[in-house]
């Protein structure tokens, strides 16, 4: 279902904000270890596991769960935010094979529209979940060609909704960004 109109009261330019867990958990999680945490240790000790670190939601009797490979093209800042997506059916994770900086866009629904976007920057050992139904924009990767696992949902109903801007949002990195 594609649906577009202009954003109501969002701003023209968006500042990319730290990608951390507490200001992101509303829309997903930030797959990453935590230095703090207590990993399991498997391979005859020379491993450490973190587990578990976002929950992959697929909805529907006949949903599974498959992982895939993408291969993002870097954007040039300042990003130019003309469509965001959402996934009625499943969660989406993306984790850069290697360590990489990319725009994380989300923006929470308003009436089956996409309300004010927020913008963050992950940073190298960072990845993405986003919950179902969450509003996001594409991968926006920022220096270089970037690989990057993909788990989400396959199999029938409609997954995909896409909402374009009118006016497209200029997304910048802030000063320390």
């Amino acid at each position: 279902m594609n649906c577009g109109a202009r954003l109501m009261n969002a701003p023209a330019l968006l500042i990319a904000r730290p990608f951390e867990q507490t200001p992101f958990a509303p829309f997903g999680n930030v797959i990453e270890i935590d230095p703090a945490a207590t990993p399991e240790w498997i391979n005859s000790g020379t491993t450490a596991r973190f587990s578990d670190l976002a929950p992959i939601d697929i909805a529907g009797k006949e949903g599974r769960p498959i992982v895939s490979l993408a291969r993002a093209q870097p954007f040039d800042l300042p990003h130019r935010l003309e469509m965001v997506e959402r996934h009625p059916l499943g969660s989406q994770a993306f984790i850069p094979i290697v360590p990489a900086r990319f725009l994380i866009i989300v923006a929470p629904d308003e009436g089956g529209k996409p309300g004010q976007p927020l913008a963050f920057l992950a940073t190298p050992g960072q990845g993405v979940n986003y919950h179902r139904n969450i509003w996001h924009a594409p991968l926006a990767v920022l220096d270089r060609q970037t690989d990057f696992i993909i788990v989400d949902r396959a199999g029938p109903g409609d997954n995909l909704e896409e909402f374009r801007f009118e006016v497209a949002l200029r997304v910048e990195l802030s000063v320390t960004g």
